[in-house]
């Protein structure tokens, strides 16, 4: 018996022994590909020599001193990087150790700019629906996930929901793809107008939608529309990167793509590859300087953050990207939508196979004319999941795509370090499943 409390009190986990490359070795041998990177963490697959080794020599040089004390060279070094990485004015960075403290923090320090501004009616957040931003009380209330919010319904303070860029879903016979993002984006002025736009804090999004509706990709000027919305009525814009930036849509930060400056950025997963936890918030001039000239205090903190060897790590993580393991995203990600849609795209059941770069998403469809949706009864995402492993495959299903109840889809997101033919291997045992599922 485990004396873990599991993620599910009835699972029965494998013990992991080892892993290399894009491969995780169980305590009895097997193997499996890991196709989704954990949870979009592992982008430099397992064992990389060069993050062992930053680890390494951090942990002789100094495990831990405390932010209340010291800063440390390594965190230094860490920041001005990602600062410089970061188009537009994105020069500060503060260090967590997780996606959700990351979320929480930046809710926080967009609430504390206001206040320093004298702006005290501003209480207010707006997301999207099928949006997820974390598991804290704060990113948890404002996030779009119903299914994980509806037991703490009563302990959240919840944000104001407007609908997610689906096109696959929501997109109109006479509207071109442009129309349909022109159309859901005016729906944050809409809202900002119904709630008053005095009283709102920020609007946040996901730059590439990812566990709760499947690497969902915005249409093109969706974001620059949002952008100018923000900017009409003095409304912070909250890009979440915790699972999309990094590289894994194949720029370091999704909001590049897009062509706008968002207020706040938040990354974590992939920052260091998995070899240690952290987490950041990328934080435009206006708010540090609105915090330098007013308290000069941001009136929060953890204990473990800046923490020196994951920050050791996350420079190891951009020593491997800058080496030219990012620039292969993208060309790698077109390869493995290729094959996806070679050997899947007409698959009875496979309804829309979309994503950027190495974040690519399955939508599982019961008809692909009427676009219906498996039974919530079924728990098809269960079934994939246990049938996938059982083939030695790691992927990310997930139930409630549509609405937080309806809808099933496949999440990938495999190392950046896999080869053409591991990405073969990842589809072919990726289509065995399929057919077991569906046999």
């Amino acid at each position: 018996m485990t004396h873990i409390l599991q993620r599910h009190c009835h699972s029965n986990p494998p013990l992991v022994s080892g892993g290399e490359g894009v491969f995780l070795l169980d305590a009895n041998g097997k193997q499996y590909l890991d196709g989704c990177g954990g949870a979009a963490v592992s982008c430099l697959g397992h064992s990389h020599q060069g993050v062992l080794n930053a680890i390494q020599h951090q942990l002789h040089t100094i495990p831990y001193a405390h932010t209340g004390f010291f800063s440390s060279p390594v965190a230094e070094q860490l920041a001005e990087r990602l600062a410089d990485k970061a188009p537009g004015p994105l020069n500060h960075v503060y260090f967590v150790s997780g996606g959700s403290e990351a979320v929480e923090s930046a809710l926080k320090m967009a609430r504390q700019y206001f206040i320093e501004k004298g702006e005290m009616s501003r209480t207010r957040f707006i997301a999207r629906r099928q949006s997820y931003h974390g598991n804290t009380l704060g990113a948890l209330g404002v996030g779009g996930n119903m299914w994980r919010k509806e037991p703490f319904a009563p302990l959240l303070q919840n944000g104001e929901l407007i609908a997610p860029c689906y096109a696959y879903r929501d997109k109109k016979e006479d509207e071109t793809h442009f129309e349909y993002g022109q159309r859901v984006a005016n729906e944050l002025e809409e809202r900002l107008l119904a709630v008053g736009p005095e009283t709102v804090i920020a609007f946040v999004a996901e730059p590439v939608v990812g566990a709760t509706a499947g690497a969902l990709v915005a249409e093109k000027g969706y974001f620059k529309r949002i952008r100018e919305i923000c900017d009409k009525y003095g409304v912070l814009l909250i890009l979440d990167e915790v699972m999309c930036g990094c590289g894994r849509t194949g720029t370091y930060y999704a909001y590049e793509q897009e062509d706008i400056i968002p207020d706040l950025v938040t990354l974590a997963k992939g920052l260091a590859a998995g070899y240690q936890p952290i987490g950041a918030v990328m934080i435009h001039s206006k708010i540090y300087d609105a915090i330098s000239h007013g308290s000069g205090y941001f009136q929060h903190g953890h204990t473990f953050m800046a923490h020196p060897l994951a920050c050791a790590a996350a420079c190891a993580t951009l020593d491997a990207l800058e080496s030219g393991t990012l620039a292969e995203v993208t060309e790698k990600g077109q390869y493995l939508v290729k094959q996806l849609q070679q050997k899947l795209g007409t698959h009875p059941f496979v309804g829309d196979i979309r994503g950027r770069g190495l974040f690519l998403g399955l939508e599982l469809v019961q008809d692909r004319v009427s676009k219906s949706p498996f039974s919530p009864e079924r728990s098809l995402h269960q079934q994939v999941k246990k049938i996938a492993m059982e083939q030695g495959l790691m992927c990310y299903p997930m139930a409630g795509t549509l609405d937080g109840i309806n809808g099933h889809h496949i999440l990938l997101a495999p190392p950046f370090i896999i080869s053409e033919q591991e990405m073969d291997e990842l589809v072919r045992r990726l289509c065995t499943t399929m057919d077991n599922v569906f046999s």
